[in-house]
């Protein structure tokens, strides 16, 4: 222990009793290093202060002849020493650990300066997730609590008030006292990805190093250095350029499509996708191999949410979904062979909404809840999406396979949009303005599924150069498309399709009596295949999820009818439309 640090006592006769290291034992005692000093050291070695016999067995050790003696030199280390030592180690643990400093440099406490007073703000989002929004250099930047840019931050800012690192324990404590700050005494903010809204603007996030934002209103738009909403980042989110001036025109020469309501669907996506709030049309991008699927997905993105990894695989579980969803804006999944019917229904989820529920890494009893909406793009060589309610959702493109002549090297096609890009991107922006402005006033001629989407687009209308009913044209058109899909894609619809043909009038049985009807129209071929339905209640859920096609079709389904006995009924006819 350093000399300023020592307790001494002066016994006379130029004897000094000197104790150094005072500490805290695992069993409670209180020890410290004593020595007995004439000119030069006669006796040292460590003593237990607060006991009874502590100093006594010390002094018993220490006393010699023409020294003190052993009462003398334990009443010393009982009257002097050992109220000096517990006001030592008091005074000890009475200080700041780096944790505790940690703390302070964030809640700006008063080892901060007036002048850096709003450098750390501490809030929760209304999940409870504990954030902050710190100063770095000329800009604000927003990170989760836990996150490794919060830590470095905190990191720096120790260094450069204590000149040197803090542990990595003091950190983890630190956050975790932060964390409860933000949560419980901190004010609730909504953290947004890439897309924002607040008082009816709408915010995109460009991503780059200045933290910059563009806000969009049914006046126009503006780069704005301080965007008033709270952006999190994360790590493979790539940076938007700055939008400038430019034309639609630029971006029409990349898409490959075989005619203009083909253009108008992807458009129409991309348009759509730019409100902070679904529901989302899920994108179905078919073609042959050689027919730039992938690249139209990578374009579609690089507008919206670009990102390190553009197009995935196929999602392995809802887990991985989920997290996509809540790390990024836009979900774009490459070369598809089947959707199975989990991963369909989960798609539906995250297009028009519908939360995920899983357990929480490494704790047994809690939820981590996603509840996203977010636009998503599927692409595949075959037709993917088969059950009816993920193509309610769908626009589905079929692209055309691209001639030898007319092929680019990818270096070419992609050094060529990176030069329009802020243009396109500029030109995207003034049409959601357009839309922002006039949806509103905006009424449908007709109201389709999504119809919020579809109401989107057509206010866009006139900012595109397009006929008012365009776009409504072209969605209805391809709505009735899909539908034909679903009921082509289920032997169950094209036997109930032909024998509906033949009813005069309506037809009312059990589940049970309509399975027997159906058995006996199919053949043996088609009643071996999986889709088949093999008992009464498995034709009622295929029947639940046809109905809406069907009665596109012509066919009403109606259900659960009850007749005098109490049986519940269903009944089939034919319908105007």
């Amino acid at each position: 222990m350093p000399e300023r640090d020592a307790i001494s006592v002066n016994l006379g006769d130029g004897y000094l009793l000197i104790a150094a290291g005072v500490r805290r034992q695992k069993d409670g005692a209180l020890a410290a290093d004593v020595m007995l000093q004439n000119g030069h050291i006669l006796f040292a070695s460590p003593a237990v202060l607060n006991t009874p016999e502590g100093p006594q067995a010390w002094a018993e050790q220490a006393t010699a002849e023409d020294r003190p003696t052993a009462d003398r030199l334990a009443e010393a280390l009982r009257e002097f020493i050992l109220p000096d030592a517990l006001a030592a180690l008091q005074e000890e643990t009475r200080k700041p650990t780096q944790a505790d400093d940690l703390v302070r440099i964030a809640l700006d406490t008063a080892d901060l300066t007036a002048d850096v007073a709003a450098e750390a703000e501490l809030f929760h989002d209304p999940h409870g997730e504990p954030y902050a929004s710190i100063v770095v250099g000329d800009h604000r930047e927003t990170w989760p609590i836990h996150s490794r840019g919060f830590r470095q931050w905190l990191a720096r800012r120790f260094f450069e008030q204590r000149g040197k690192a803090p542990s990595s324990q003091a950190l983890a404590d630190a956050t975790n006292v932060l964390a409860g700050q933000a949560r419980f005494d901190g004010p609730e903010f909504p953290v947004f990805t890439r897309v924002a809204v607040l008082d009816g603007a709408i915010y995109l996030d460009l991503a780059n190093e200045h933290w910059q934002a563009v806000e969009v209103t049914g006046t126009g738009w503006r780069v704005v250095d301080a965007p008033p909403v709270k952006f999190r980042r994360t790590r493979a989110m790539l940076p938007l350029p700055i939008p400038a001036p430019g034309t639609l025109d630029d971006l029409r020469r990349f898409i490959n499509v075989r005619c203009e309501d083909d253009w108008r669907l992807i458009l129409g996506w991309l348009l759509g996708a730019f409100r902070p709030q679904g529901p989302y049309p899920v994108l179905v991008v078919h073609g042959e191999q050689g027919s730039a699927k992938s690249t139209l997905a990578r374009l579609l993105r690089a507008l919206l949410d670009p990102n390190e990894a553009p197009i995935r695989a196929a999602p392995g579980d809802e887990r991985d979904l989920a997290i996509a969803a809540t790390n990024g804006w836009c979900l774009a999944y490459d070369n598809i062979s089947h959707i199975p019917d989990w991963l369909s229904d989960a798609y539906c989820r995250v297009a028009t909404g519908g939360g995920f529920a899983t357990r929480t890494l490494y704790e047994n009893d809690e939820e981590t809840i996603f509840n996203s909406q977010r636009p998503v793009i599927l692409n595949g060589i075959e037709e993917i999406a088969t059950r009816g309610d993920l193509l309610d959702r769908s626009l589905i493109v079929y692209l055309p396979t691209i001639r030898e002549a007319q092929r680019r090297t990818e270096r070419e096609l992609w050094a060529d949009f990176e030069r329009v890009r802020p243009g396109v991107l500029g030109a995207l922006l003034t049409v959601v303005a357009a839309a922002l402005q006039h949806e509103a006033t905006t009424t449908l001629a007709r109201k389709p599924r999504m119809a919020d989407f579809a109401q989107w687009v057509t206010a866009a209308a006139p900012a595109l150069g397009w006929e008012r009913e365009a776009f409504l044209d072209a969605y209805v058109a391809n709505r009735r498309e899909a539908n034909d899909l679903t009921l082509d894609a289920s032997p169950v619809s094209q036997i109930v399709r032909d024998w509906a043909a033949t009813l005069d009038e309506p037809w009312e049985g059990t589940a049970s009596d309509l399975l027997k009807l159906l058995d006996g129209r199919a053949d043996e071929k088609t009643q071996k295949l999986k889709v088949w339905p093999n008992n009464a209640r498995s034709l009622s859920n295929t029947l639940r999820r046809l109905a809406p096609n069907l009665r596109a079709a012509g066919i009403d389904v109606g259900f659960d009818i009850r007749k005098h006995g109490g049986k519940r009924l269903i009944r089939v006819e034919r319908s105007a439309g």
